[in-house]
């Protein structure tokens, strides 16, 4: 069963490429030293129109010096829910090349308390993480008012 390739058969392979693009230089960038800065620093990107309404997951992606790369949006999904894909979640820190991440979802309800799929989502997130040497600092759930860290709460 072999077949032989022709030389225009490498035109139908995909091709994958790897890119970071910023405008920030690198010293612009927000520095995460305490739950406190993410969470501020999240709840001011929550659409507010969002974050008491459905609920949404949200990771920052840092360089080595705790500096904010970006921000991205991972899922948003219903009232009481949504999905986190860990590899979309790898995916994005991979491609920016990020040596930490921190995970944040809202709760709608106001309710600052981490379920039990909270912690298991984190929990497993964060062992993936260690495969590829991207450090889990902090999981973040924040509301309109609040926030609760993973990281503080000694869940991490």
């Amino acid at each position: 069963m072999e077949s032989a390739m022709n030389q225009q058969d490498w035109k139908k392979v995909a091709e994958i490429e790897l890119v970071y693009k910023t405008r920030v230089k690198a010293s612009e960038r927000p520095v995460i030293g305490k739950a406190n800065d993410a969470a501020k620093l999240l709840m001011s990107l929550w659409n507010e129109g969002k974050i008491d309404f459905v609920e949404q997951f949200k990771i920052l992606l840092l360089n080595r010096a705790n500096r904010v790369l970006g921000v991205v949006d991972i899922s948003t999904g219903g009232v009481t829910g949504t999905i986190a894909d860990p590899k979309l979640i790898f995916s994005a820190a991979l491609k920016a090349n990020a040596c930490g991440i921190i995970l944040s979802h809202n709760h709608p309800s106001g309710n600052i308390k981490p379920s039990p799929a909270d912690e298991q989502l984190t929990a497993k997130i964060k062992a993936a993480g260690k495969y590829l040497d991207i450090n889990v600092l902090d999981h973040v759930i924040v509301t309109s008012e609040n926030y609760y860290s993973f990281a503080e709460e000694g869940l991490l």
